[in-house]
């Protein structure tokens, strides 16, 4: 038997490091050639790290939310033959007691630690770690009910009134009876941990709660932190807020969907505003840039790589819109749908999430009425828009109805001058108000 050790391999762009967000193996497994072993997140994307061999795995590199440079061990796999550790001994295959002490301790934390969902599976519930009470002596709280949502407790008419008189709502009690009912019991356990709020009449929404949920920033969450705190931290920011009167927009938008939608798909808002921002980009080429502040250099693209915000289950992520001034509303309308699927699956490539040159940022109908979006460093702009709502506006000295619109924009102040912000989101907000202008070359 030998020992074959499997290294972080080089991914490429210069990247010296990488973090280990999920491992798929645990001390004791076997795993086949081509079995994913673990995934590991760059800057830009999350890459799975394959097995060369067949074998057993007798240690892993690391936790979770460690880094990891290049090259560095990243598991070792028991393998027939020689392997590739040609410079040490094989190591002694564990015994078994010590083999299944490992892959417990793997498997699970322990009963003070707190398990950390990997990237690969963003649903995990995250252990909390419960802190005591200052009480010298404490019941432990029961089990948390495991009820659907909208599913009711099943309970006598005896135990619902007996849980009314001391202000208990049942839908907090675990039921240790059959098909989970609660019993007169499940009161008193549930008593013994809330005792001094039932005791005193408050209903449970009332109580005093204790537990602490501490959740280490890793993978996907920790890159969005990161890049954040760069981007504030680099940038002097400065926003601009300006309303847009979007009726015309909305009923253009309403045309096209019913002529088109069939036959090119249906059109949202936000193919609209792309191809404002293409259009109003080739007047104000300063807000299509990116800035290498190490470097003092801006560099204006003509190609409009557009980021389009996206919200996932492990955090936001911008996926890029290659060559947006080759795209018309509706292939537009196709890209933006087809990479937000691919960032939320978790599908999207390197090279999706990489080299936006000015991003657009919406939160659809929870859009607020003024955001203070963040630059895309090392981007100069961002275009942030609101939601849609109608309000009373003056016309020609009436009140009618309209459908207005905010666009919340920051710039780096270091590039782009207030003036040159104030004239760039006007001339998006003159052609959004005549969208006519969108069509005309």
């Amino acid at each position: 038997m030998g020992m074959h050790v499997v290294r972080t391999p080089d991914i490429g762009e210069g990247i010296a490091e990488v973090e280990l967000v999920a491992w798929h193996v645990k001390v004791g497994d076997t795993v086949q050639e081509d079995q994913v072993l673990a995934d590991v997140m760059t800057d830009k994307a999350t890459v799975e790290i394959p097995s060369p061999v067949h074998g057993k795995v007798v240690s892993l590199g690391g936790e979770v939310g460690k880094l990891i440079s290049v090259g560095a061990e990243l598991i070792r796999i028991e393998v027939e033959g020689a392997g590739n550790l040609k410079d040490a001994p094989a190591a002694k295959a564990p015994s078994s007691a010590a083999q299944n002490q490992t892959a417990s301790a793997a498997a699970a934390p322990a009963a003070d630690a707190i398990a950390v969902p990997s990237e690969a599976e963003p649903k995990a519930p995250v252990v909390a770690q419960a802190v005591a009470a200052p009480a010298a002596k404490r019941t432990p709280a029961p089990q948390a009910p495991t009820r659907t949502a909208g599913e009711k407790p099943i309970a006598s008419p005896a135990v619902r009134h007996r849980a009314w008189e001391l202000g208990i709502e049942l839908r907090f009690v675990h039921g240790s009876g059959p098909a989970g009912r609660i019993v007169h019991e499940d009161l008193d356990v549930y008593l013994a941990s809330r005792g001094q709020a039932a005791a005193t009449g408050r209903s449970n929404a009332y109580a005093e709660r204790h537990e602490e949920e501490a959740i280490p920033v890793i993978g996907l969450r920790r890159k969005i932190a990161q890049k954040m705190q760069d981007a504030k931290r680099r940038i002097p920011h400065f926003s601009y807020v300006e309303e847009v009167d979007v009726t015309e927009l909305e009923q253009l938008r309403a045309k096209l969907n019913a002529k088109y939608a069939a036959s090119r798909g249906k059109l949202t808002i936000l193919p609209l505003i792309a191809r404002a921002v293409v259009l109003a980009v080739r007047d104000f080429p300063m807000m299509n840039a990116r800035f290498d502040d190490d470097a003092g250099v801006v560099t204006r693209h003509g190609a409009v790589h557009l980021g389009i915000a996206a919200q996932t289950d492990g955090g936001l992520m911008v996926p890029v819109l290659r060559h947006a001034e080759s795209h018309d509303m509706w292939s537009t309308a196709k890209e933006i749908a087809r990479l937000a699927d691919a960032a939320r699956s978790g599908k999207a490539s390197r090279e999706e999430l990489s080299g936006s040159t000015i991003t657009i940022t919406s939160l659809g109908a929870l859009g607020g009425i003024v955001t203070t979006p963040v630059i895309n460093h090392p981007e100069v702009a961002i275009i942030g828009v609101n939601k849609i709502v109608e309000r009373p506006m003056m016309r020609n000295g009436m009140v009618v109805g309209r459908m207005m619109m905010n666009l919340s924009s920051s710039f780096d102040h270091r590039v782009v001058d207030g003036m040159n912000a104030a004239e760039f989101i006007q001339a998006i907000r003159a052609m959004l108000e005549s969208p006519a202008m969108l069509l005309v070359e």
